[in-house]
């Protein structure tokens, strides 16, 4: 770890050490971002088990399990997305047949256009454990690479905090 103030990135890691708990990442909108910012931090091999970047629609469904009824209803951006899809990195980054301690996964619109009408900055952050799963939906202001840091940024209190 680092010294001085320490990074959520580098607190979120020792919790999960702390813990003996594992993480798993599904990303759609911060493109493999929270699974860097975790990797970045020294001792993150013993509990990050991967990360899946599901951009694609499809890949949602097909890797993560995103139910198709859902994402033919309400698109890829929506809260019971980002739950599904925090549920299914824990399913598909467990190890072996188990399920990884923690999903995290974000979905959302960073811009400059919005495909499906809403608001350019909606994110839907989503944390899972055998506990139940928290969500966040929030509209974040700024540029496209401003609104994946945030959601980033966002994603990895929301899994402190659920913790």
């Amino acid at each position: 770890m680092s010294s001085g103030r320490r990074t959520d990135a580098e607190r979120l890691v020792e919790r999960l050490s702390e813990l003996g708990w594992t993480v798993g990442v599904a990303e759609s909108l911060t493109g493999g971002l929270v699974v860097s910012e975790l990797v970045a931090v020294s001792g993150a091999s013993a509990v990050v088990r991967g990360g899946i970047v599901a951009y694609a629609t499809e890949i949602k469904q097909r890797l993560l399990n995103v139910d198709a009824a859902l994402l033919e209803a309400h698109g890829a951006v929506h809260p019971r997305v980002a739950r599904q899809m925090a549920e299914g990195a824990r399913e598909a980054l467990g190890p072996g047949a188990a399920a990884a301690d923690v999903g995290i996964a974000t979905t959302g619109i960073a811009g400059p256009e919005s495909p499906d009408g809403q608001p350019v900055g909606t994110v839907h952050i989503a944390v899972s454990t055998a506990l139940g799963v928290r969500t966040e939906s929030l509209v974040l202001e700024g540029d496209r690479a401003q609104i994946r840091a945030e959601a980033t940024a966002r994603a990895i209190r929301l899994a402190i905090d659920a913790l």
